[in-house]
C-alpha cells in the first residue's frame, strides 16, 4: 500500500503538458561547488559498521573493505549527504549548496539520487545480510519523491480515450509560452484501465524527478508558502534549447500563490483560462535503476535465504515496472513510426502507439480538488536517448518471477522493450564502437517532418542530440557509462550475444581512450563529437561505416569512473577480458587515492559559472521572461522581463561559496572547487563492492 506523502487535505498541482527537455542532467555539466555547512535541520544518529563486519566476515577483499568504509562515510551525518525526516533519510544532490548542473542547488535532490541510494542500501545488505536499511529506502522513496494520494488527487477524473491537449514545443525559451491546441487528435492510453484494475487506484506509481529538500526555494507543501520541505518542484520546460541558466524553479503545485496573476503558467502555456493544478514529471532511467537495484537485491538477499525480507519493496518495484510503461509511448499516444504532422499523423489505438524503448520523461497531473470541473491528464514520451535504456530493467521485469508485473500485459511489454532496446543500442552503434544520440517519434516536438535522408529505426528518426541541445546530449561521455554499464551486467547474468556483440565494440574504444597512471593519475573521456549517421535499421548491424565518434577533452569525473569501472569488471566477468579488469581495478585505486573526509573527489574547475550573470532576454543567451509578465519568487525576488538567472536565486548570494564566483565575474580567474554528488559517491562505493562481488577471494583485509 502506498504510503501517502502527508495526510493533510492538501494538494500538489500543476499545468498542462509543455516541454521537459532536460529532465535529468545530472552531472552532465562536469559541475562542481565549494564546500558549504551542510545543512541538517533534524539530527539522526548512526553506529559506523565497517568494523563491525570486517570482524564477522574476515573474508573480506580489500576493495570490499573500503566500500565499508565509504559507506560510513556517506552514511554519518556529520557528512552532510542526508536529511532525516520523521526517521527516514532524503539524500541531497551533493553535500555541497552552490551548484548548478540539473538541480541549481546542491539542497535540492532527484529520482537519480533515489535510485542510487537504493544502491548504496542493496550493496550493504549483500555483505551484511541486513536488510533494512534497503526496505528503508524504499520507504523513504514512497514518502517524499513517488507522488501520494494527497499529492495527485484528481486522477480520476483521468479520460484515456482524450489522454492530453496538444501543445507544440519549440527549440527556443524565447517562443513560449505556447498555445493549446485542442483541435489536434490525441491517441487512446492502453495503460490506465489496465493499471486502475490491477491496481484498485487511478493514481501513478513513479517518482517525479526533482524535490527541493530544505525548501530553498519557499514554495513548501503544494505551492503554499510554509517552511514544509521536501517541496515538489520543476525547472525545464521550455525547448531543446533551455539550459539550467535559462530556467525559472517553480512549485510542481500551482496554487497562483506565487508568479503572477495565473502564477507561472503564463511563462510556459498559452492558456486564456488557466486552473490551480498539480504536474509531476518522471525521469525514466532512475525508475529503471531502482528496479534494476531491485533485482539485484532480490538475487542476494535470496542467495542469504532473505528473500522475505525484502519482498514487499521488490513487490513495489515490480508495480513502479508497470507504471514505468508509460515512458514507451508517444508523447500524445501518436502511432508510433513515420509519424509527420501534428493533425495528419494518426491518433493510436491499442499499442501501436508504442516504440518500447525508454523515453525523456512520462508526465502526469489534473486539477486541484477544488475545482469545479476536475481533469486529469498524461503523457508518454516520444524522444528516446540511448543513455536512458536500461536493458537489466527490461530483464528483470519480463524475466524474473519476483519482478513480474502484476497486470496482464506488462512481462510481455518488457519483453518486447527488452529486445527493442538491444536492436536500438545496435542500431546506434558508431563503426568506433560509441553509441549515438537516439531516435524520436516527433520531430522537434512538433511532429514535424525530418529533413531528407534522416535514417529510421522501426520508423523513428534519427537525433544526434535528442530533447535537449545546450550542451548537447550525445556529447558526454556518462551517458556511454550509464547505458552500457547495464548492457555488460545483462551480458554476464544471461550470455545474450547481442549485448555481447555491442560491447566486444564498445569495451576496446573506451580502455582505448582511458589512461591509468600512479598516485592516483587517471583520466577518463569526458567530451565527445560525432560525424555521420547510422545506416537504416532493417533488422541486422551494419555496422554503421558512416557514423563515428571522436573523444576531444578527458576529465577524472569520479562516479562515471566508476562505472566504467563497473562496465569493464561485468564485461572481464563475462568474458575473461584482462585487459578490462586491468583497467577497472587500475581505476579503483586510482579514484581511492582521492579520498577525502568526504569521500572520493578531484578539484574541477567551472568556467561555466561565467553565466551566473548572463544577460537577461533570450536574445542574449540569458533568463527570458515575457514582456507584461510580472510576479515575484516565494521570498520576494522580482519576475519579470529584467531578471537573469541569479537575480531570481537571490539566496546564491548568502553562500560562502558565492565570493569565488563573484570573483570570476569580477574578472577573475575561474574558480576550482571540490564537489561531492551523492550520485558519484554511490558509483564508487558500489564500484568497490562489485569487485567483491565477482572477483572475490584472495586479497583480504
Amino acid at each position: 500500500m502506498q504510503t501517502p506523502r502527508s495526510d493533510r487535505a492538501a494538494r500538489r498541482p500543476w499545468f498542462l503538458p509543455a516541454t521537459m527537455s532536460a529532465a535529468l542532467l545530472a552531472a552532465t555539466l562536469t559541475a562542481v561547488s565549494a564546500q558549504a555547512d551542510p545543512v541538517v535541520s533534524d539530527s539522526y544518529e548512526y553506529t559506523p559498521v565497517a568494523d563491525t563486519i570486517r570482524a564477522q566476515n574476515p573474508e573480506l577483499t580489500r576493495y570490499e573493505s573500503q566500500f565499508l568504509d565509504l559507506y560510513d562515510t556517506i552514511k554519518d551525518p556529520d557528512s552532510g549527504y542526508f536529511r532525516e525526516f520523521d526517521g527516514l533519510l532524503v539524500p541531497y544532490h551533493s553535500v555541497e549548496k552552490l551548484i548548478v548542473e540539473a538541480p541549481d542547488t546542491g539542497h535540492a535532490t532527484t529520482s537519480e539520487a533515489f535510485s542510487y541510494y537504493l544502491w548504496l542500501e542493496a550493496a550493504y545488505g549483500r555483505l551484511s545480510e541486513d536488510w533494512e536499511p534497503f526496505n528503508a529506502a524504499w520507504e523513504s522513496m514512497e514518502a517524499f519523491i513517488i507522488p501520494g494520494t494527497a499529492d495527485q488527487p484528481t486522477n480520476g477524473a483521468y479520460d484515456p480515450s482524450d489522454p492530453a491537449t496538444y501543445i507544440p514545443e519549440s527549440l527556443e525559451p524565447g517562443d513560449y509560452p505556447m498555445p493549446l491546441q485542442e483541435g489536434v487528435p490525441v491517441g487512446e492510453d492502453p495503460l490506465a484501465g489496465e493499471l486502475s484494475s490491477t491496481y484498485g487506484t487511478d493514481e501513478i506509481y513513479g517518482m517525479h524527478w526533482l524535490l527541493d529538500v530544505d525548501n530553498v526555494y519557499g514554495y513548501g507543501f503544494c505551492g503554499d508558502g510554509s517552511d514544509d520541505a521536501p517541496s515538489y518542484i520543476n525547472t525545464f520546460q521550455r525547448g531543446s534549447n533551455e539550459s539550467v541558466w535559462e530556467t525559472v524553479p517553480h512549485p510542481s503545485c500551482e496554487t497562483f500563490a506565487h508568479g503572477g496573476e495565473n502564477g507561472f503558467i503564463d511563462l510556459f502555456v498559452d492558456d486564456s483560462e488557466p486552473a490551480e493544478q498539480w504536474r509531476y514529471t518522471n525521469a525514466p532511467d532512475a525508475d529503471a535503476r531502482a528496479v534494476q537495484v531491485a533485482y539485484l537485491a532480490h538475487e542476494w538477499a535470496a542467495g542469504q535465504g532473505n528473500e522475505s525480507a525484502i519482498a514487499d519493496s521488490v513487490s513495489n518495484a515490480a508495480k513502479m515496472g508497470d507504471y514505468l510503461r508509460y515512458s514507451m509511448f508517444d508523447k500524445y499516444f501518436k502511432e508510433t513510426g513515420d509519424c509527420v504532422g501534428a493533425e495528419t499523423c494518426p491518433p493510436g489505438t491499442g499499442k501501436d502507439s508504442a516504440h518500447y524503448l525508454l523515453a525523456w520523461y512520462y508526465s502526469w497531473g489534473g486539477a486541484l480538488e477544488s475545482a469545479q470541473y476536475p481533469w486529469a491528464w498524461r503523457i508518454g514520451g516520444s524522444s528516446a536517448h540511448q543513455g536512458y535504456q536500461n536493458v537489466m530493467a527490461a530483464y528483470a521485469l519480463s524475466e524474473s518471477a519476483a519482478l513480474r508485473p502484476e497486470s496482464p500485459s506488462g512481462a510481455d511489454d518488457w519483453g518486447t522493450s527488452l529486445d527493442r532496446q538491444l536492436e536500438f543500442l545496435q542500431w546506434l552503434q558508431s563503426s568506433d564502437g560509441g553509441i549515438a544520440g537516439g531516435a524520436t517519434n516527433s520531430w522537434e516536438g512538433t511532429y514535424a517532418e525530418p529533413p531528407a535522408g534522416t535514417p529510421t529505426f522501426h520508423g523513428l528518426y534519427y537525433d544526434e542530440k535528442p530533447v535537449w541541445h545546450d550542451p548537447p546530449s550525445n556529447q558526454w561521455f556518462g551517458f556511454q557509462v550509464w547505458d552500457v554499464e547495464r548492457v555488460a551486467e545483462y551480458y554476464r547474468i544471461s550470455g545474450d550475444e547481442r549485448a555481447g556483440d555491442i560491447l566486444d565494440s564498445w569495451i576496446p574504444w573506451a580502455i582505448e581512450n582511458t589512461t591509468v597512471g600512479t598516485g592516483g593519475d587517471f583520466a577518463i573521456p569526458a567530451d565527445m563529437e560525432w560525424s555521420g549517421q547510422p545506416d537504416d535499421w532493417d533488422g541486422t548491424p551494419t555496422g554503421n561505416p558512416g557514423l563515428s565518434v571522436e573523444v576531444v577533452s578527458h576529465n577524472q569525473d569520479v562516479g562515471i569512473a566508476a562505472g566504467l569501472a563497473k562496465t569493464l569488471m561485468h564485461y572481464a566477468a563475462a568474458t575473461g577480458d584482462d585487459a578490462a579488469l586491468e583497467t577497472a581495478e587500475g581505476l579503483l585505486d586510482a579514484l581511492m587515492a582521492h579520498e577525502d573526509e568526504l569521500g572520493v573527489a578531484v578539484p574541477e574547475i567551472r568556467a561555466d559559472y561565467s553565466r551566473f550573470d548572463d544577460p537577461y532576454g533570450a536574445e542574449n543567451g540569458g533568463l527570458y521572461v515575457p514582456d507584461g509578465f510580472s510576479g515575484t519568487m516565494p521570498n520576494g525576488d522580482a519576475v519579470d522581463s529584467e531578471s537573469t538567472f541569479q537575480s531570481i536565486r537571490s539566496f546564491y548570494f548568502d553562500d560562502p561559496a558565492y565570493a569565488e564566483v563573484e570573483e570570476y565575474l569580477n574578472g577573475g580567474d575561474a574558480p576550482e572547487f571540490t564537489y561531492h554528488r551523492f550520485w558519484a559517491q554511490v558509483d564508487v562505493a558500489t564500484a568497490l563492492a562489485t569487485h567483491g562481488e565477482l572477483f572475490g577471494g584472495g586479497d583480504a583485509e
